[in-house]
């Protein structure tokens, strides 16, 4: 069996930006199945399951295989794994490699280990991405009572997320020649109008305040507008990236805006909803037991959390957040090592 480096250095060097998983996926389940795991690859996700064969709940770890494309500003092959000093460097190396490499080692570390129930690995597909296959893995996977999201969190848990709704914000306009704008009658510019709202969404559903998260941000990320340099438009567009938290639900939220905004509010994207830990988590409980230094906070990233967010869940990886989807991407493998230690007990703990 290999070792988590060796078995992160591996994962690295097979590139998987989204949509082309499938050789990684073949990968990990020839290795899986080597290290004795009983594993099923199918088209949504690469799952290894350790069965106690005794009653008991679920507790399932899960990731993803996919990665982001390199981009530009790389000094190294972004998919050659350079190991210099403690870190490791590569695409998908920190998100979220180090944690997939960890969890299915930590599942072989508990073979016969467990007091009961089950231990499930999901690895799913497109995270990154729109179709991310994890919400069909999960609903073949059966009952979740608890889950361990793994993502980088410098093996912190992230105990509340924020959600995420995307909306196209729409003002309406007449088109005119720009030279007879300020001739009399009706006329409306769908600049002005639409400008006019975006200077009201700072603090605009500030109200409600999650105690973890804080406020629900709303900030305007695209513009689009113009027939052209001497034309009035007829509309003019401003995307919305739209952070929410528990303390919105996003129905709740949607209805807010569109009645503090002028313009007319398209909601283009709601599935990513904020989730938190329960306030009695047993998965907490034990997760404090092996670690009692635990450091916990909230996450302002999105993840697979959001197909487990019913069940008893947080979200803990080896990794730095912020060195995700950038160039020279990187993880520091004491932490990779340590992970993989984590999660063993972790898993040997909650189903004792």
């Amino acid at each position: 069996m290999p070792t988590e480096i060796e078995l992160l250095k591996a994962l690295v060097a097979i590139p998987s930006v989204s949509g082309s998983e499938e050789g990684i996926a073949r990968f990990l389940a020839e290795t899986a199945g080597q290290a004795g795991l009983d594993v099923v690859r199918d088209d949504a996700s690469v799952t290894m399951t350790v069965d106690s064969g005794r009653p008991g709940p679920t507790l399932a770890f899960l990731s993803h295989l996919d990665v982001v494309p390199p981009g530009e500003g790389w000094t190294r092959d972004p998919f050659i794994p350079v190991v210099e000093g403690t870190r490791l460097y590569g695409r998908g190396s920190g998100d979220a490699k180090a944690s997939v490499a960890a969890m299915t080692l930590a599942a072989a570390d508990v073979l016969g280990a467990l007091g009961r129930g089950r231990l499930l690995v999901i690895m799913g597909y497109g995270e990154e991405t729109r179709n991310t296959t994890m919400g069909k893995a999960v609903e073949r996977a059966g009952r979740v009572d608890a889950a361990v999201v793994g993502e980088p969190t410098n093996l912190g848990a992230a105990v509340a997320q924020r959600g995420l709704m995307m909306a196209d914000l729409i003002g309406r306009g007449d088109q005119r020649h720009a030279g007879y704008a300020g001739d009399g009658g009706a006329f409306t510019n769908a600049i002005t109008v639409l400008a006019r709202d975006l200077a009201r969404l700072d603090g605009l559903v500030n109200e409600r305040t999650h105690p973890i998260l804080g406020v629900t941000t709303v900030t305007p990320t695209m513009l689009t507008a113009g027939v052209s340099r001497n034309v009035t438009p007829p509309a003019a567009k401003a995307v919305l990236d739209i952070r929410s938290t528990p303390a919105w639900p996003h129905d709740e939220l949607a209805q807010a805006l569109a009645a503090r905004l002028e313009c007319e509010l398209v909601i283009t994207s709601d599935r990513l909803v904020p989730c938190e830990t329960p306030a009695r988590s047993g998965l907490l409980d034990a997760v404090r037991r092996v670690q009692p230094s635990l450091v916990t906070f909230g996450s302002p990233t999105c993840s697979d959390w959001v197909f487990v967010r019913q069940a008893d869940a947080i979200k803990c990886g080896p990794g730095t957040s912020r060195r995700s989807h950038t160039p020279d991407e990187y993880v520091d493998l004491p932490e990779v090592t340590a992970a993989r230690s984590f999660y063993a007990a972790v898993a040997k703990e909650y189903l004792a």
